[in-house]
């Protein structure tokens, strides 16, 4: 065990001090969340959030901003909660409404209504429609103002404004909603990019550490551990686990910035934790198999990034699957992009728990066996060849 270890560590010390490993492994991903999430995140109708006070012009406004149409509302229980969706894109803009807008409006104070928007373009267009909803819920109350500063009484203005206000029948609204929402309205900005560009760069970052396993072949390493009393289940044992560990990190960086940096919501710890260990397990296999097939580390790193690529975006990692042809779906359940974004899209999107995703886990967990498998077999055979 202590030569798998230091095996492992060896891999994952020439891993770390590649210089390249900064931007392709931990800067690159969390940058292409970021410009997925910037421009593609969100639905076609903007989000607004809405954190209401108590009273009945502060539900009035409430009530007219969810009656529109080309917005989506969503509402918040605080101030700070409406502020941090704000910020991590969440929601377009928010509006803010105080408690004490019913009792400043009463004695005839100015009522202040927050609005916060984020610098997309969309900020305008949305304040707009809660500047509308606002005068629309506070007309009356404007109304007996104007009277009252222009020398009439205020008990009478307040009731002849009541007397001609619009009366609105008492109506009974029911919605059905049919089938299942396929993104919900809850649903972060950032969290589709998230999930696939981690699927992605996972396997990626195992594929092109195979190029690792065919320069220590060229430069002797491994035919002088096998020359010692080292077996070769051990050798492959240790470069095994040190692809593992280096594709398991990644994730786990990836997964730490997205939600630290962008509140990107995993689901399950136990389903996200699961799904992320199978699919390194995935990675480091196809690592191995990569580099027991080849004798030239560049043409390994080629063949990995077209590869790498070209699987991601079959199993789903450049497009929702959700968004699949039924054609399309039979052909990316061959790869296992599609079982790992399957699993985080029920995790993330669905709130699917550990047991609602075994049927991904056992597909991620066969995938990872089959090419362990074959990759020992060929590993094996080069070993000796070299020998």
């Amino acid at each position: 065990m202590k030569k798998v270890l230091a095996i492992a560590r060896v891999a994952l010390l020439r891993f770390l001090r590649d210089r390249s490993t900064v931007f392709f492994v931990f800067v690159l991903p969390i940058g292409i969340v970021m410009l997925i999430g910037a421009q593609f995140g969100g639905d076609f109708s903007p989000r607004l959030g809405v954190a209401a006070g108590d009273g009945p012009v502060a539900t009035d406004i409430a009530t007219r901003l969810k009656a529109e149409d080309s917005i989506t509302v969503i509402e918040f229980e605080t101030e700070d909660e409406l502020l941090l969706a704000v910020e991590r894109g969440n929601v377009s803009a928010g509006v803010s409404i105080p408690d004490d807008l019913d009792s400043a409006l009463a004695i005839g104070d100015t009522g202040n209504v927050g609005f916060i928007s984020r610098p997309d373009g969309v900020g305008p267009q949305l304040q707009v429609v809660v500047s509308e909803a606002v005068a629309g819920a506070a007309e009356q109350e404007m109304a007996v103002r104007f009277a009252v500063s222009k020398g009439a009484d205020p008990i009478a203005a307040a009731t002849a404004a009541a007397a001609v206000a619009p009366t609105i029948p008492n109506l009974t609204v029911e919605t059905i909603v049919e089938g299942e929402s396929l993104f919900p309205a809850s649903m972060g900005q950032f969290d589709i990019g998230a999930s696939s560009q981690l699927v992605l760069f996972m396997f990626l970052t195992g594929l092109t550490g195979s190029a690792a396993l065919i320069q220590s072949r060229h430069l002797g390493m491994t035919t002088r551990m096998a020359g010692t009393p080292t077996s070769v289940r051990t050798i492959m044992a240790g470069e095994a686990l040190g692809r593992f560990i280096i594709v398991f990190l990644q994730g786990i960086y990836i997964m730490a910035a997205t939600t630290l940096l962008f509140g990107v919501g995993w689901g399950n710890p136990l389903g996200a934790a699961g799904t992320l260990v199978l699919f390194a397990a995935v990675g480091a296999g196809a690592a191995m198999l990569v580099g027991a097939i080849f004798r030239n580390d560049q043409q390994a790193g080629g063949v990995a990034i077209v590869a790498g690529i070209g699987l991601a975006a079959v199993g789903g990692s450049m497009l929702p699957i959700e968004l699949f042809s039924d054609t399309l779906l039979r052909i990316a359940r061959f790869t296992p992009h599609y079982w790992a974004n399957d699993a985080f899209a029920q995790l993330v999107r669905h709130d699917a728990s550990l047991v609602d995703i075994l049927p991904q886990l056992g597909a991620l967990a066969g995938f990872a066996f089959v090419l362990m498998a074959i990759a020992s077999w060929r590993m094996r055979r080069v070993i000796a060849q070299a020998g």
